[in-house]
């Protein structure tokens, strides 16, 4: 089994994705938000690549989600914080969401066998699954403002860390992916101070969002694995 790791959206590409599977990383926040969204009880959750995309899909009940640059999107009922994707404000609703590099992340993606969305909450579920569908795997770290960010790095070098963990037959994993699974071993008992540290994080602390950061810090607390059926992303079983 082959992994590659794609450092940021600006660096893929779709012929990237074909016949793989793709594991879509935003630490901070969208893919940590996707899945609290369908861990607190959402439906599902629509990738919307623009926003008016966005506004075109939303039906009476659906719950529109996103931001731009950080900040959420005038009319939207939640922003990008994982904090307000709650039982009471998701639970039995479809969810569509837009940001700024994640749901991008997931569309570059189309040309995947599978897609599935990763972040620390559930990395380990993910590269179970990401063995048992048996395909060569790329992992795309979507970045920030087109360039790498180090937490998706980071969760990139914890998936490795999985997958070499789980797999009972040897993987093949390109340079930049070496480089990111020493990344995690180097940081792994100081995983928050390095979201706290990263560019995003500074973004939004600035913004009065630690807590957001804390909330996507957490390593392997979520058994479940967001995967892409349709235009619909679903807990996959």
């Amino acid at each position: 089994m082959h992994v590659q790791v794609i450092s940021s959206v600006n660096e893929s590409c779709s012929a990237k994705f074909h016949h793989k599977t793709a594991i879509v990383i935003d630490v901070l926040r969208a893919t940590s938000t996707i899945v609290t969204a369908l861990s607190a009880g959402a439906k599902c959750v629509v990738p919307a690549e623009t926003v008016m995309d966005a506004r075109a899909m939303q039906l009476p009940g659906d719950v529109l989600g996103g931001e731009r640059f950080c900040r959420k999107i005038a009319g939207f009922d939640l922003g990008n914080s994982p904090n307000e994707y709650t039982q009471q404000t998701v639970g039995g609703r479809k969810v569509i969401l837009t940001t700024t590099n994640g749901t991008r992340g997931i569309h570059k993606s189309m040309r995947a066998d599978h897609i599935i969305v990763a972040s620390l909450l559930n990395a380990d579920a993910c590269a179970r699954s990401a063995l048992e569908l048996r395909r060569d795997i790329v992992i795309l770290c979507a970045g920030s403002h087109d360039d790498f960010a180090i937490e998706d790095g980071l969760c990139a070098g914890l998936i490795l860390d999985c997958l070499k963990k789980q797999s009972g037959i040897p993987i093949d994993v390109d340079d930049f992916g070496h480089a990111m699974h020493s990344l995690y071993r180097d940081r792994s008992e100081i995983v928050f101070e390095t979201l706290l540290n990263s560019q995003s994080g500074k973004r939004l602390q600035k913004i009065g969002s630690r807590g957001d950061i804390e909330s996507c810090a957490s390593i392997n607390t979520l058994n479940l694995v967001p995967y892409l059926s349709g235009d619909q992303l679903i807990i996959r079983h």
